[in-house]
């Protein structure tokens, strides 16, 4: 909806638009290659600008080439989301075979509700707590190395879906933590593909420092990076302090209880680190537009890639931070996020909607098999009522 917002006001204030002058000075600083390209236009907007001495802000031509960019960037941008999606899925994957062994009885003996364990003994304590754990910089260092190797552990999983049920539910309750994080996934995940208008304000604003000699885009393509290691980082960090306040305890009595906690999180905001995989996905689907449309506008040795190693590292950097995100830091956030207060009980009315629904429409399917020629008015009235019980 924004995409086409977009692009009908570009087609509404493109003549305004290129009315707009700009000093030669001004317009010489603001270029991005080093090199300036005639483009022999003689529009009457280029006209106007030269009259006064000046130059247009942007050019008609200019404003075409801006159209083409932003549908280049949108469909990118979901490309990308479909990349992240399918890749973190196959991460989680194997958290299906973890769900179903809790229904077994080796699982539910080696939880007993009554068994009595010191902190350190059971496997949680054995994975996170040692004697270095209490150093702060080997703890933050531990943390960030292991989300290459070591993301997603069986005994974290299952440690954290106990802590989850245990704040939610009964103790003794079934509840389907896997599918429960999927959806919870699938709802987060329409933020993180959307763009709000604030991207695009971005996309403005990365577009408009992008002047030669500055290097802007090099040092950009580094912000995603670091905010996907850093996130990373935080989110085993979280796991590690859950470890180290149940280790205060010295023991525990059948799974290691750990706590919910929106204080774990940066500034107690949970939902911040969702903001910051937006940001990193889109700031990453940037890149990859950016390339793309300058291979197609310019050419692949065209002066925006002078420096063509320049330009090898940021596509190169760009894959490794879409890879690290999906794969690694996406299942991850997905586990951990859970550990906040907040709890989507939507997902579960919405899943009981459909349940109903569902219900609903087997029973008129029986109905109308046993009575294909009696009146179906009085059904309908029924199926009225169901129809608004599962709408209330």
């Amino acid at each position: 909806m924004i995409l086409g917002l977009l692009s009908l006001i570009l087609a509404v204030v493109q003549r305004p638009i290129s009315y707009i002058c700009i000093p030669t000075t001004a317009a010489d600083f603001m270029l991005p290659c080093s090199k300036v390209h005639d483009n022999k236009t003689n529009s009457s907007s280029s006209g106007h600008c030269a009259s006064q001495g000046m130059v247009s802000l942007v050019s008609q031509q200019g404003i075409h080439q801006l159209h083409i960019f932003i549908f280049v960037l949108a469909v990118v941008h979901v490309l990308c989301g479909v990349v992240t999606m399918v890749l973190g899925r196959a991460k989680m994957r194997r958290w299906k075979a973890w769900e179903k062994e809790t229904a077994t009885t080796a699982y539910q003996v080696a939880n007993d509700p009554m068994r009595f364990r010191f902190t350190r003994e059971t496997s949680f304590g054995r994975r996170h707590i040692n004697l270095w754990t209490t150093t702060s910089v080997y703890t933050w260092a531990r943390c960030f190395f292991r989300q290459f190797y070591d993301s997603v552990d069986k005994v974290d999983y299952l440690t954290l879906r106990n802590g989850f049920i245990s704040a939610h539910f009964s103790r003794h309750k079934t509840f389907n933590f896997q599918k429960y994080i999927k959806r919870s996934l699938d709802d987060d995940f329409k933020t993180v593909i959307r763009i709000s208008p604030f991207m695009w304000f971005l996309m403005v604003i990365f577009m408009l420092i992008d002047i030669h000699g500055w290097y802007s885009y090099f040092w950009l393509s580094f912000l995603p990076l670091v905010i996907v290691l850093s996130v990373g980082t935080k989110l085993h960090m979280i796991i590690m302090e859950m470890a180290l306040q149940l280790d205060k305890q010295r023991t525990v009595i059948g799974a290691p209880p750990v706590q919910p906690n929106d204080d774990l999180f940066w500034f107690g905001k949970p939902r911040l680190v969702l903001l910051l995989l937006h940001l990193t996905f889109f700031q990453n689907a940037f890149e990859f537009t950016f390339f793309i449309w300058i291979w197609y506008e310019f050419g692949l040795k065209s002066c925006y890639h002078e420096n063509l190693g320049i330009t090898i590292a940021r596509v190169t950097i760009a894959v490794v931070v879409q890879f690290l995100s999906s794969y690694m830091v996406l299942p991850m956030y997905a586990l951990v996020s859970q550990m906040g207060s907040d709890f989507k009980r939507s997902l579960l009315e919405d899943r009981t909607r459909k349940v109903l629904r569902r219900w609903h429409e087997d029973v008129r399917r029986k109905r109308r098999k046993q009575h294909p020629c009696k009146n179906t008015a009085s059904f309908h009235t029924q199926d009225s009522r169901i129809s608004m019980q599962t709408t209330a």
